[in-house]
Order: C-alpha cells, then sequence, then structure tokens
C-alpha cells in the first residue's frame, strides 16, 4: 500500500471495535487489523457475559463481539483479517507490515492488542498443552466429560472456569495458593454453593504428570509446604493475563508489569500519533465494558490529533 491511512487499529476486542466504530463515523476510514487467530480478543473465549449494559438477560461472548465488528463495518471501517507482524512508530509516518507480507502506512496508530493468558511456567505445562492442558474452558470443556480436572486460579475468570466446566465434568477442584477467592462476591458465591466444585485452598500445582497426556499433578501447600500427589485428567490454567506488548515494548513506555503507559487522563503514549487502548493498558478494571471505554477515547484522541496535524 503506497498511500498513507489516516488510522490503523491494531487489534480487536471490545477496545479495537470500539475504536473503529467511533473512528468510522468520524469519517477517518480506520483499518483495523482484527488477527488471524485472535479476531474477537478474550471475549470470543468466554461464555455468557452478564454485565455488559444493555443486555437484561446477558449475552455470550462471541455474539457481543460479532455485533461490535458488524457495527464498525457498517459505518465503513476496513476489517483485515490478518496479523500486524512488524511495526515502526517512531516517525511522523508509521509503518506496519501484516502476516502476508503486505505494508501499511498511516498517520496515527491505535494499539488493542490486548492481553494473552498467563502459564504457571512448568516444563509439562508446555509439553502437555492440548493434551489435557488448556486456557480455554469453552473451547475444551467438552473433552472432558465425566472427568475430574483442575482449575488453578481465583479469581472471576478462575471461578468463571470452574463453573461451566461442571456442565461437563464429574468434579471441579478449584486450586488456589491463598485461603480465600480473590473473585466478585457473586461469582465466588456461585463456586462455593456448586456440589459439583471442590475448593483446594493454600496449594499450588507443581508438576504436571503424565506420558502422553494429564494424568496427575503434582501439589505444594503454600502454609505447611507438604508436597502431594492427585489424579486429574484435565488442567484450567486461569490465574491471569499479561499484555500482549510483543510489537511495541522497545518503542513505546511500559510499566514494571508490561503494560502501555498513556498520559493521564487520555490514551496517548509516549510516541506522537500513536494510541492504545483496553487490557493493554488496563490491569486494574479490565472488563469488557472499560476496555470499550478506552477504545472510544483512543479514537477521539485519534480524531483530535489528526484533525491537528
Amino acid at each position: 500500500m503506497s498511500e498513507v491511512e489516516n488510522l490503523v487499529i491494531v487489534g480487536s476486542g471490545p477496545s479495537g471495535y470500539t475504536a473503529a466504530i467511533y473512528a468510522a463515523r468520524a469519517q477517518l476510514n480506520p483499518i483495523i487489523y482484527e488477527g488471524s487467530v485472535t479476531a474477537g480478543g478474550a471475549l470470543m473465549n468466554t461464555t455468557e457475559v452478564e454485565n455488559f449494559p444493555g443486555f437484561i438477560d446477558g449475552i455470550m461472548g462471541p455474539d457481543l463481539m460479532d455485533a461490535m465488528r458488524k457495527q464498525a463495518k457498517r459505518f465503513g471501517a476496513n476489517l483485515i483479517t490478518d496479523d500486524i507482524v512488524e511495526m515502526d512508530l517512531s516517525g511522523p509516518i508509521k509503518v506496519l507490515k501484516d502476516g502476508s507480507g503486505n505494508t501499511v502506512k498511516a498517520k496515527s496508530v491505535i494499539l488493542a492488542m490486548g492481553s494473552a493468558y498467563r502459564e504457571i511456567g512448568l516444563e509439562n505445562e508446555k509439553r502437555l498443552s492440548g493434551r489435557g492442558v488448556s486456557w480455554c474452558a469453552t473451547c475444551d470443556g467438552f473433552f472432558f466429560r465425566d472427568q475430574t480436572i483442575a482449575v488453578v486460579g481465583g479469581g472471576d475468570s478462575a471461578v468463571e472456569e470452574a463453573t461451566f466446566l461442571t456442565k461437563f465434568a464429574s468434579k471441579v477442584v478449584l486450586i488456589h495458593r491463598r485461603d480465600s477467592l480473590r473473585a466478585s462476591k457473586i461469582m465466588a458465591e456461585r463456586a462455593l454453593s456448586n456440589p459439583k466444585i471442590e475448593m483446594l485452598w493454600n496449594t499450588e500445582v507443581i508438576d504436571v504428570l503424565g506420558a502422553e497426556k494429564v494424568e496427575a499433578l503434582s501439589l505444594k501447600n503454600t502454609v505447611t509446604g507438604e508436597v502431594s500427589k492427585r489424579d486429574f485428567t484435565g488442567l484450567f490454567v486461569a490465574i491471569g493475563h499479561d499484555p500482549r506488548n510483543e510489537l511495541v515494548k522497545d518503542q513505546v513506555t511500559l510499566d514494571a508489569e508490561g503494560y502501555v503507559v498513556v498520559e493521564n487522563g487520555s490514551t496517548r503514549t509516549n510516541l506522537t500519533g500513536v494510541f492504545a487502548c483496553g487490557d493493554l493498558v488496563d490491569h486494574t478494571y479490565r472488563q469488557a465494558i472499560t476496555a470499550a471505554g478506552t477504545g472510544c477515547q483512543s479514537a477521539l484522541d485519534a480524531e483530535k490529533f489528526l484533525s491537528h496535524h
């Protein structure tokens, strides 16, 4: 592409799609690289979203993303189902390359790459990925029908995963390294009252056991230090997310946890014409509605920037 675009949005999800809706309505003709595999972001792996305003009975995560995507397209956003693999954001004209080998130039860029599932960091966790180890209950829960499986974590995502998995598994053991859940009260109560969920407090997974597939977990009590083994056929890891900063970590300012730093009260990064939104910048709230809010802000910030340049 030889012409210089007004705006390229890298990433999708609630933040990227909302940015595209606002930018398209502002006649900026945005291009949004929504991702080849990750289009729609983390909500594509979510079941029912009950707390997004406007949906009395809740809405499935993929349905919400599909609606946002179609809304962006309706207003003229150019959606490309590919990944950006390289970016040079330093100059006044930003240069981006996609997975198909195309180059796109832009006056402004919105970063909406979101976050990725965090791993425990065990060698066998990686080795047995897809063979009993999973990070997505909605993707893989069906394969564990009538089995005893473990979920690691203590936040809303872990509780949601565990609750969803009770539809298939005979028992779900929620393993948490502390003695109380970090999840919201309503989510915690839902898990604690579910007869198919067993809580394993003050415990961490120190190894995943099995030759060809998950057969058991090696567990350590965080209080006593006692190590034990327990049979499981599946392990779902739900211990949080890491910002997907790989493409920009040497260009934009990041905080100690790897999230992109934006100016207070805006979505501006340290680079002129580069804005960031969604879970890439937010490690406090990390909700679909807050991601959508910062997506809106980033489009308005980009529109203002372009009008002055």
